[in-house]
């Protein structure tokens, strides 16, 4: 062998095992199939965030997420779905643990969060309002929230925003929506950033004193968060959800849900756009 010779496979041989164990690794993950072969998916939501998971009064589940994740199950070719109900701040942990298989509850693709766990595309956007007391008259914008008490989700993008953009505000963090919402309708806070389908609905079924006001303070994407190192079942997720979009499902849930006047899809693809 010449020095050409050796000098040209000097400089592939590394690219050649590279690619070869990458191969390998895809080759060799079972995760679908191991999921599909014991025929049960076991999914976290919080089960306490109307419209998109929630208890009914008939004490059954339901919701946007939960109607998702059921419909994903099914194209993944799985009968059956286990909802395990969590809260953000404990949603990554669980899923690296192996508590749940899937996390169905529009959580947005932070890039700390994507250091440990994958995510799907997008089947969720909403924006963020902010909610007062009904007797509250000085809180209208952002600038008004300075020196307030602003209650969030422990976890969310809501926190996340909140901590970064109101600085001049005292954030107070909740693990229980019903505590975020009950401190806001008895003064214990001035205000919480929120959805309006969330609170909106927290609002009608609890009979609370509190409304929206302002225009959307910011704007977020929810994912499925998908264990790291599993990609044929991120690749059947994100399989399952585009046909979804495409062939109106998520536009027919999101309206089941969020009011029929509600463009999920479009909403999606304007927030990708931005």
């Amino acid at each position: 062998m010449n020095i050409r010779s050796r000098t040209l496979l000097a400089f592939i041989l590394p690219f050649a095992i590279f690619f070869s164990n990458t191969v390998k690794a895809a080759t060799s993950d079972n995760s679908l199939a191991d999921l599909q072969k014991k025929g049960v998916l076991t999914i976290a939501n919080t089960q306490t965030s109307p419209p998109w998971s929630f208890l009914g009064t008939d004490n059954k589940l339901a919701g946007y997420d939960v109607d998702v994740a059921n419909e994903v199950a099914r194209r993944l070719g799985i009968k059956k779905v286990e909802f395990v109900a969590d809260t953000f701040s404990n949603f990554v942990d669980g899923l690296k643990t192996g508590k749940y298989d899937l996390i169905v509850s529009g959580m947005a693709a932070t890039s700390e969060r994507k250091k440990v766990v994958d995510f799907s595309v997008p089947y969720t956007a909403q924006g963020f309002l902010i909610w007062v007391n009904d007797k509250n008259t000085d809180i209208k914008d952002l600038a008004s929230l300075a020196g307030k008490k602003v209650g969030v989700d422990a976890g969310t993008a809501n926190e996340v925003w909140a901590r970064a953009h109101l600085t001049k505000s005292e954030i107070v963090s909740y693990d229980n929506g019903g505590f975020l919402y009950n401190d806001l309708a008895t003064g214990r806070t001035d205000a919480v950033i929120e959805s309006h389908f969330a609170g909106y609905k927290t609002k009608e079924i609890n009979h609370l004193p509190i409304k929206e006001v302002g225009e959307p303070l910011t704007f977020s994407l929810g994912c499925i968060a998908i264990p790291k190192n599993e990609p044929t079942l991120a690749q059947a997720v994100n399989q399952a959800l585009s046909d979804m979009l495409a062939d109106g499902t998520v536009q027919k849930i999101g309206q089941k849900y969020l009011g029929k006047d509600y463009d999920m899809a479009g909403n999606i693809k304007k927030a990708l756009s931005k």
